[in-house]
């Protein structure tokens, strides 16, 4: 029996990027994938929807082409060749990950790994042992118990990837990320969206102020949010479903040809033998880990979705990162301080560091900063009609950045210089020094400086 330095058991961007990275180190690997590797990013998330809503731009494009002096007549869209191109640049990327664990002399099993104790997996009849083990297993979508929800065919974000026809209606329960970017998409295309939220306000966690903005954006754009908003039951009326909600003991019922349950993902961490072990899990069934991806069996570490940190691949990468640094003797830990948040809508929203909200809950002094993006040059070029918004939130006491908020194409590309302020811990006037070059959309930032 081969025994391996580490294994692996998950194939997304913690997986392949924990792989990669130890097999140049030239330790031994093995990785195990029950599906496609990519993991949930790379072939029902990230990847794919983005690929969807850069379509949805274009088309935005299209249809408010006149603004920038372009005449552009009956421009349509074929919904059949817009998700065929995304399983087409899907198939592409995964090929690339594949490729990538070949160069590093990974060893790739497809198949379910179980873990029999701490230094032996069985897969497809086989047993590996291994000397320290990363559990990347990702997370899974959560279905709500609604009454009703096993009578009628719903969507998850899977199905709203994969369907070859626009639905002509559709109500997304839940007013997270995922939600709203798929409201976004179909909405551009045409499709009569319906937002139900049980808060008083969309996409928690983010800036408020920030979120308010886009969703009156939105709301201008045709799609119709109903906030404080509980979902009773769902039922099927012919081709339609019927969904009952209720808000200040009032029930009303709305139809749709789809619904697309979005409420909020969860780790997988069960059906692949992690009880066997005695890991210390908290009150909310997640592995504890420390700041180097360790759990309570030091030689075992928990990488992304899976730890219940922070449902984000770009963390994943990176805690990844510090799990095999960990394993390879080098000194390194997990900030979570400056992880930005991106929600890619048109107009995009982003945000890293605390939140106005989260600043005040913690009594922090802070001074607030707000200013339209189209105080850049570069924005109002290309933004024609759009005024966005920039927030810097700033510490009354030492001047380091705390928070950086924005609502604006492209939030997505210019937030990590906030980010690497926010990380680095620089003043104001240490981030004032660096030269911005012009025009550009990120020279927003200067204008607080």
């Amino acid at each position: 029996m081969k025994n391996y330095q580490v294994a692996i058991i998950g194939g997304g961007p913690a997986g392949y990027s924990a792989a990669e990275k130890a097999g140049k180190a030239g330790l031994n690997v093995i990785l195990f994938e029950k599906k496609n590797l990519g993991g949930v990013c790379l072939n029902e998330g990230c990847i794919p929807t983005k690929t969807l809503l850069y379509s949805a731009k274009i088309y935005d494009k299209t249809k408010d082409a006149k603004r920038f002096a372009i005449n552009i007549e009956n421009a349509s869209f074929d919904f059949k060749r817009i998700i065929s191109r995304k399983n087409k640049v899907v198939r592409k990327l995964v090929l690339g990950v594949k490729a990538k664990m070949e160069e590093a002399k990974v060893e790739v099993v497809e198949g379910e790994a179980f873990l029999i104790n701490k230094n032996t997996i069985r897969c497809q009849d086989e047993e590996y042992t291994f000397d320290n083990l990363l559990i990347c297993t990702g997370s899974h979508t959560f279905v709500p118990p609604i009454p009703g929800v096993d009578q009628v065919d719903y969507w998850t974000h899977e199905d709203a990837l994969s369907t070859k026809e626009q639905p002509k209606s559709l109500i997304v329960v839940g007013g997270g990320v995922i939600g709203l970017e798929f409201a976004s998409f179909y909405n551009s295309l045409g499709t009569k969206v319906t937002i139900i939220e049980m808060m008083d306000e969309i996409l928690p966690g983010m800036d408020r102020e920030v979120v308010e903005e886009l969703r009156k954006e939105y709301t201008k754009k045709g799609i119709e949010f109903m906030l404080q908003t509980k979902v009773e039951s769902l039922s099927k009326k012919d081709d339609l479903t019927t969904v009952t909600v209720s808000k200040d003991n009032e029930e009303q019922s709305l139809e749709a040809e789809k619904v697309l349950l979005s409420v909020g993902r969860r780790a997988s961490i069960e059906n692949f033998g992690l009880e066997n072990l005695g890991i210390e899990c908290n009150e909310k069934k997640q592995v504890v880990v420390n700041a180097q991806l360790q759990s309570s069996i030091p030689t075992i570490f928990v990488c992304g979705d899976a730890n219940g940190k922070s449902l984000l691949a770009h963390t994943a990468i990176r805690e990844a990162e510090v799990a095999i640094n960990t394993i390879l003797g080098k000194d390194d830990s997990m900030s979570y301080s400056a992880i930005p948040g991106i929600v890619y809508t048109n107009p995009e929203i982003a945000g890293v560091g605390k939140t106005e909200e989260q600043l005040q809950k913690e009594g922090i002094t802070y001074t607030k900063k707000v200013i339209p993006m189209t105080f850049s040059g570069r924005f109002v070029a290309e933004n024609e009609g759009f005024n966005g918004l920039c927030k810097l939130l700033i510490d009354g006491e030492k001047d380091h950045v705390l928070g950086a908020h924005l609502l604006g194409n492209p939030a997505s590309e210019i937030i990590t210089l906030a980010a690497m302020a926010i990380d680095l811990k620089l003043t104001t006037k240490e981030w004032n020094k660096i030269v911005f070059p012009h025009p550009t959309v990120t020279e927003i930032f200067k204008e607080f400086l």
